[in-house]
């Protein structure tokens, strides 16, 4: 089964006996699938419109090693097709293999997440590569070397030449023209998405009723909605931890942020909660200036492990 037809179906065994309460939805169900249809088009910027070959070099530069200064990583080390443009890690390793601080996302539909990173910092597309090919912990790779090893390559210059006429391999250019193949990797059509666009078939009934409850009790929509189960916002749900606050780090002095409520096994008698803290399950409005925690994409929900 599909994994968008496995996770709405999933909601069923997760919530059990609730389901039985809810009434069948199906009045409410045709509203809800108008939000849930693919767009027609990659929204690409102005300031960097396709091009075939400009896509075609972003694709060859994000595979390509010669971004890493050991020559042993590429862009794909942390977003590989074959996992759902991740790495399928809980944290991502970097480039003397200690796990970093955070997971790699996946670049599935990235094209429409409207500011990128964990906590918010990088304002497009194009603003983000730079970030790990520098990092010393990441890739490691000093960008006058990387810009020199490029240039002396004359496949790379005729390439660059045929994307940008009339201009030099630059920081630039190379942003452009990955940021450019990055907004072409987009999910493909799904049993999902065909039951949207009309085909009652596509689905079982016990997915559109959890699809019922996923937009209706369970209120995973609050934070998991449209086409591509997420709109890149950023919640705070009580979660944020010392230094681990999401975009909270962007925004200290907010009065949205909340810290996490510790609680321990006197206030629950339960041994093993000892130390935990507790995460609200109330959905919360949305806050790109303070919300701690992003609403991930639910396509790459297979492929992470613990």
């Amino acid at each position: 089964m599909h994994r968008r037809t496995a996770f709405v179906a999933l909601l069923l065994c997760v919530l059990g006996p609730a389901a039985t309460s809810l009434p069948d939805g199906a009045q409410d169900r045709a509203g809800w699938q108008a939000q849930y249809r693919r767009p027609e088009a990659i929204p690409f910027p102005s300031d960097n419109p396709y091009s075939d070959a400009k896509a075609r070099l972003g694709r060859t530069l994000f595979f390509d090693p010669i971004f890493s200064g050991s020559g042993a990583r590429s862009c794909a080390s942390c977003h590989n097709p074959g996992l759902s443009w991740g790495d399928g890690l809980a944290r991502a390793v970097g480039a003397s293999q200690p796990a970093m601080a955070l997971r790699s996302p996946s670049l599935l539909n990235i094209a429409w997440i409207p500011v990128l990173g964990w906590d918010g910092k990088f304002g497009d597309l194009e603003s983000v590569a730079f970030g790990p090919i520098l990092s010393t912990a990441n890739m490691n790779r000093k960008e006058e070397d990387l810009l020199s090893a490029l240039s002396a390559i004359g496949g790379y210059r005729r390439a660059f030449a045929e994307a940008f006429p009339d201009q030099e391999i630059t920081r630039r250019t190379i942003e452009m023209a990955i940021a450019t193949f990055e907004r072409t990797i987009v999910s493909g059509s799904a049993p999902f998405d065909r039951w949207i666009e009309g085909d009652e078939r596509a689905i079982g009934e016990s997915a559109k009723r959890g699809f019922d409850l996923f937009n209706s009790k369970a209120a995973c929509a609050e934070c998991h909605r449209g086409w591509n189960f997420t709109e890149g916002d950023f919640y705070d749900i009580g979660s944020a931890q010392q230094d681990d606050i999401g975009r909270g780090r962007l925004f200290p002095n907010s009065p949205k942020r909340r810290p996490a409520e510790p609680i321990g096994a006197d206030q629950t008698a339960r041994p093993d909660d000892a130390g935990k803290s507790r995460s609200s399950c109330f959905p919360r409005h949305p806050d790109r200036r303070s919300g701690t925690v992003r609403a991930t994409d639910l396509a790459a929900l297979t492929t992470t492990r613990r």
